[in-house]
């Protein structure tokens, strides 16, 4: 799911494997709502995307989210993946900076509701344990999503802005990719 890395924190982390089937967001308002309103049941991985350097723009903090999960009691039970980041407070199994971003078509784009996914911290590997085949399908039917922001200093940003595996460092050839 991050062929070109993500981040864990793991001090905030008592577990080193998790596995659990997708609850997926284009946001992370969204996400907060299921999480506020009882949709997240124990066992349930979090996707938050669109939130990464391009798609936020910015790498927005998930610390709404990560926060009422622990306010539910459901911080120790259930794992979030997000192309966003996390407050360096954070605790509990949450992934970030996954890259590819989905606002780019990385593989967290094309998770589903349902679909299993296993996190091993010990062997260093994010599994989304659907087909070669399904994944091929489900990426023809992808199309980038319009951006956040038309015009201004969001917008600049995240036309010049590149992968966090990179550093989301701004760079005017990331314009021409």
């Amino acid at each position: 799911m991050a062929p070109e890395g993500a981040v864990i924190k793991t001090a905030g982390v008592e577990m080193t494997k998790f596995t659990g089937k997708a609850k997926v967001f284009d946001s992370e308002e969204s996400a907060f709502d299921s999480v506020t309103n009882g949709e997240i049941k124990e066992g349930d991985v979090l996707v938050i995307r669109y939130e990464g350097p391009k798609g936020g723009p910015g790498m927005r903090e998930m610390l709404a989210t990560t926060a009422a999960l622990v306010g539910q009691g459901l911080g120790k039970k259930v794992a979030m993946i997000t192309d966003g980041r996390f407050s360096g407070g954070t605790r509990g199994f949450m992934v970030g900076h996954v890259a590819p971003e989905a606002f780019v078509g990385g593989p967290i784009a094309l998770v589903k509701d349902g679909d299993e996914i296993s996190i091993n911290i010990e062997d260093n590997n994010i599994n989304l344990h659907v087909s070669e085949k399904e994944l091929g399908q489900r990426s023809k039917k992808w199309r980038m999503p319009k951006p956040n922001y038309k015009s201004g200093a969001l917008a600049k940003y995240a036309l010049l802005v590149g992968s966090a595996a990179n550093g989301a460092i701004t760079d005017p050839s990331n314009f021409l990719k």
